[in-house]
């Protein structure tokens, strides 16, 4: 059996290996979206495979749509080049159940692919009729949050973007300068209105896309490279809207447990490319059943019914209590702390970690002593339901290959939201006090352990990539185990770090706790594990 439009045709050997499989006319559905496309992704990676696309495919079983998606890839060329074109766009989604059950479907609600590369005429000249469609509702992405930054870990504007505002949008480099400039000719093509829709897992998401985009566009009119129209057009929400969001689901890297799965199915060419750019991709995704979508209702030429797949649509301050109660108390941080121990004490599933009595105690003291006090219910998701499914069924899940190696990747562009917001809540509050805080600073403390590099038995290992790494390493690149007495000084410029924390951690009483803790935590082989039993009971 073979993943392409010609191997899909036998039907009845795929059902009979177990695989549910696109129920709507593919090519009657790919005509129309050709015709009229309806919504334009973002991001081809694993996320979008499993949510966005699977969610429209229900939809189109449903008859509830009767276009498919367009996916759009950005940032590596090669993922549409080695594994959408050649497998006609379909992919497998396995979807991974606590209690062991597998659930396998093809996905076939992606009818076109395209690259954004700006100076291959062909493919931007069709992502720009794409955009000039009057029926165009949605342009959603998942690029990372990351893939929003105009600047470098300094601040300074990237070279890339520099040359984007001098030289205009026709042929721009930049990622999110080519966004712009697809969004430009839409404006040409009579300033019809759209929705943008960052799908990102960071605070504020929509704001976070406008705003790099409103730069772009105004350091375009004022070199005269567009039309002053343009900027008043990106800046009526009636016109071009940035809703926020909140989106949740598990996709790890696809795994080889999974892949050796779906050969003994007898699928063909399921190997997994790593491009050039080091991007891991595979003919499959492998994902939990989990999933949250909670969207502002702002779409300026109409939207499709999504609610009827499970989305949650409401008001902006719903969306933020929703995306505060996810990312600052009911899963970022408990995943932000086993991936820090996890990896000093040398886990490689987070699953595992779940069956560590000390590691299980400190993402409930977490989630429930810590952070549930201090969160505002957005009423569309009740937090402690939410924080009761992450604990007992989503990270304990066995069959999910999630590593605490993946999730600890740019932690520190993480601390801030995961914990600095729940640290403010305690500042404002006049019942609570940042001293009552004692798992926060024992993560912070771990993480600084864990950017020395060497796990609980004295053995280096590789730190996930972090676009601070140089900076952060810095304040320890001294220090070792069994010899640091003295460590203020040398950790006192991460401590006194508001980007990275949220706050000043000398402002709210902190800085010396996580000095102690680190002071402990680096006493030598073994001293992790003799921490965490000593302070998480």
């Amino acid at each position: 059996m073979k993943l392409d439009k010609i191997g899909l045709e036998q039907t009845a050997e795929w059902e009979a290996a177990g695989y549910q499989l696109p129920k709507f006319d593919r090519e009657a559905v790919r005509s129309a979206t050709r015709e009229n496309p309806l919504w334009i992704h973002f991001g081809a990676g694993n996320i979008f495979r499993a949510f966005q696309a699977n969610l429209v495919q229900r939809m189109l079983h449903a008859g509830a749509l009767d276009r498919g998606l367009v996916v759009a890839e950005g940032f590596d060329y090669e993922i549409i080049e080695k594994m959408n074109r050649p497998h006609d766009d379909y992919s497998i989604l396995v979807t991974l159940k606590a209690d062991g059950d597998v659930e396998k479907t093809v996905v076939g609600s992606v009818v076109e692919s395209c690259i954004l590369d700006s100076e291959n005429e062909r493919e931007y000249g069709r992502l720009k009729e794409i955009f000039q469609k009057e029926s165009l509702q949605i342009v959603s992405f998942t690029i990372t949050e990351k893939g929003y930054s105009i600047v470098n870990g300094k601040g300074e504007i990237l070279p890339a973007v520099e040359a984007d505002f001098i030289a205009g949008p026709q042929k721009p480099a930049s990622y999110m300068g080519k966004v712009a400039s697809l969004l430009y000719a839409r404006y040409l093509s009579g300033a019809k209105p759209v929705a943008m829709v960052s799908m990102d897992n960071c605070s504020h998401n929509g704001d976070r896309l406008y705003e790099t985009i409103r730069v772009f566009v105004q350091k375009w009119v004022e070199n005269r490279k567009a039309e002053e129209g343009f900027l008043a057009y990106v800046c009526n929400r009636e016109k071009v809207a940035f809703p926020w969001t909140m989106i949740d689901k598990i996709t790890p890297r696809p795994d080889a447990s999974v892949e050796a799965i779906l050969k003994k199915d007898g699928i063909e060419g399921l190997e997994p490319v790593i491009t050039s750019k080091n991007t891991y991709v595979a003919p499959f995704v492998n994902a939990e059943a989990c999933e949250y979508l909670v969207i502002e209702d702002t779409f300026p030429n109409g939207r499709p019914q999504l609610e009827q797949g499970g989305v949650v649509f409401t008001d902006r301050e719903t969306v933020e209590k929703v995306e505060k109660m996810k990312v600052c108390t009911c899963l970022n941080p408990l995943h932000t702390a086993l991936a820090v121990y996890g990896c000093l004490l040398g886990y490689e599933k987070i699953s595992d970690e779940m069956n560590d009595k000390q590691l299980k105690k400190l993402v409930q003291k977490i989630g429930y002593e810590e952070g549930l006090p201090v969160v505002v219910n957005p009423g569309v998701l009740d937090p402690k339901e939410f924080i009761d499914t992450v604990l007992n069924v989503r990270i304990p899940n066995p069959f999910m290959p999630d590593t605490p190696q993946r999730i600890a990747t740019d932690t520190s562009q993480k601390l801030a939201i995961r914990f600095g917001e729940t640290i403010k809540a305690y500042q404002c509050s006049e019942e609570l006090c940042t001293t009552d805080l004692k798992m926060i600073p024992l993560v912070f403390a771990g993480w600084l352990r864990y950017l020395m590099a060497v796990d609980d038995h004295g053995i280096a290992f590789e730190l996930s990539p972090d676009p601070l790494l140089d900076t952060v390493r810095s304040c320890v690149q001294n220090m070792v185990l069994g010899e640091n007495t003295h460590v203020e000084d040398g950790l006192k410029p991460i401590l006194e770090n508001e980007k990275i924390f949220g706050v000043n951690l000398y402002d709210v009483g902190m800085a010396e706790s996580v000095c102690g803790y680190f002071i402990e935590l680096t006493a030598g082989p073994g001293a992790v594990r003799a921490v965490l039993e000593k302070y998480v009971r």
